[in-house]
């Protein structure tokens, strides 16, 4: 399930703490995470430059298009938004993403790789933690999320 990803050497969050809030908007799209409180959800930090990215969009797509019961919550490090814009345009990224190139999410979560996506829970508490490509398709990541 965890490959590896364009590592920065960051250190980790912790699992179990209280996932920090935070608000990105970037003129278009806003993400506030304290709205989505009482959800299970996939909190995915990427770059449209990223290959590891790339390779794991399609099963981020069909885990949208199959789950909309758990919210994905794609924030952008790229510094270029036209390659962000043309990016969510070409591979038909239809989940909610922001643009954040100052990285003031990622940087609250210690985020080491792209792509890296956080659990949160319903409480709020940061779950698990995956780094790099993730097939979200996995049935074994369906039957986790349920858990919670």
């Amino acid at each position: 399930m965890i490959a590896s990803g364009c590592d920065r050497g960051n250190h980790p969050k912790e699992i179990g703490k209280a996932a920090p809030d935070f608000t990105v908007s970037d003129g278009r799209t806003s993400i506030h995470l304290a709205n989505y409180r009482g959800q299970v959800v996939l909190l995915n930090f990427w770059a449209s430059w990223c290959a590891p990215c790339i390779e794991e969009l399609p099963s981020l797509l069909e885990f949208h298009r199959e789950h909309p019961e758990y919210p994905i919550l794609a924030v952008s490090i790229d510094e270029d938004e036209q390659a962000y814009r043309r990016f969510l345009v070409q591979r038909h990224v239809d989940f909610l993403t922001v643009w954040d190139p100052q990285q003031s999410a990622s940087n609250k979560y210690g985020a080491t790789g792209w792509p890296e996506t956080f659990i949160i829970d319903r409480q709020g508490k940061v779950r698990r933690r995956f780094i790099g490509a993730t097939d979200w398709t996995d049935p074994e990541i369906i039957r986790y999320l349920k858990t919670l």
